[in-house]
């Protein structure tokens, strides 16, 4: 389903940074040409991205911060992917 490597290890690009941004009331993502607000799942995905944690272990931590969540393991890749593909995240 995934490209992605389980022990691969996401970081935000360079000029890239995550944070909460009261005035949107929303995690963002700002780089130098401006923002992107995210939604709750994908604020809650980025947060896990720390440049020490493997996907494996992000979605490990997910799945367990949200057991209810059916799912929730193809959508934390799906959205990793979108990240890597918009150029938000490289893994290492």
């Amino acid at each position: 389903m995934s490209g992605l490597n389980p022990e691969q290890v996401p970081v935000l690009r360079c000029g890239f940074r995550f944070q909460w941004e009261p005035a949107q009331d929303c995690h963002v993502l700002l780089y130098p040409e401006g923002m992107i607000k995210l939604n709750g799942s994908a604020g809650a995905i980025l947060a896990e991205v720390d440049g020490v944690r493997s996907v494996a272990a992000i979605v490990a931590g997910l799945r367990e911060r949200f057991p209810e969540a059916e799912g929730i393991e193809a959508d934390i890749l799906e959205f990793l992917e979108v990240a890597r593909e918009r150029f938000w995240i490289e893994l290492r």
